[in-house]
C-alpha cells in the first residue's frame, strides 16, 4: 500500500476484534525477536517479534488502545498499548526510549511476513526446541545497535535521539 501524501509505503495492522487499527508510515528501524522470559510470559509463547519504529510514524486509524504499565527486568517497566476489548497487545514503549519509540508487535500487522527478525536476542533463555535461522545474528543477551543496525536506521535513530534529549 502506498501513502498518497508522501509516496512512502505504509503498513496497516490492528487487534483481533478490529476495534483498534493503526498504520506504520514507514519501514521499521529494526526488527528483533526477543527470547527473554519476560517476553515469553507476556506473549504466552516462545518469543516476541518487535518492529522498532518512531512513535510519530505509528498513526491510529480508529479506536483508542489502553495503556498498561507492566514491570520489566530493568525495573523501569514498559507501557503496553492494548485493545480495550480483545486485549491484544499492539505495541509497547520501553522505559529506556520512552514514548518516542514504539515496539510494534509484528504479529498484529496485516502482513507480518514483511518483517522477519533482523536479529534474535536473549537467546540464552530461548526455548530449546526453537531453531534459529542461519544467517540471522543471534545474541545471548541484548546487542550493540551500532554493530547491527543498517546505516539508514542509525541515521533515523540519531534524529530521534535529539528529540529524546540524547538518550
Amino acid at each position: 500500500m502506498s501513502d498518497a501524501t508522501s509516496g512512502a509505503e505504509t503498513f496497516d495492522g490492528g487487534c483481533d476484534c478490529r476495534a483498534v487499527r493503526y498504520r506504520m508510515t514507514s519501514t521499521p528501524l529494526f526488527v528483533n525477536c526477543c527470547h527473554c522470559r519476560w517476553c515469553q510470559r507476556e506473549t504466552g509463547s516462545a518469543f516476541a517479534i518487535n518492529a522498532m519504529i518512531e512513535t510519530e510514524r505509528v498513526l491510529l486509524l480508529h479506536g483508542e488502545p489502553e495503556l498498561l504499565l507492566t514491570p520489566s527486568l530493568s525495573g523501569k517497566g514498559q507501557k503496553f498499548a492494548r485493545c480495550p476489548h480483545c486485549r491484544v497487545a499492539l505495541w509497547s514503549h520501553y522505559s529506556g526510549a520512552g514514548d518516542a519509540v514504539s515496539f510494534v508487535r509484528v504479529g498484529t500487522l496485516d502482513d507480518p511476513d514483511r518483517f522477519p527478525p533482523d536479529i534474535h536476542i536473549f537467546t540464552a533463555s530461548k526455548q530449546p526446541w526453537v531453531l534459529l535461522p542461519p544467517g540471522v545474528p543471534a545474541m545471548a543477551g541484548y546487542y550493540d545497535r551500532g554493530q547491527h543496525w543498517p546505516a539508514a536506521s542509525l541515521a533515523r535513530w540519531e534524529v530521534l535521539r535529539a528529540t529524546m534529549g540524547g538518550r
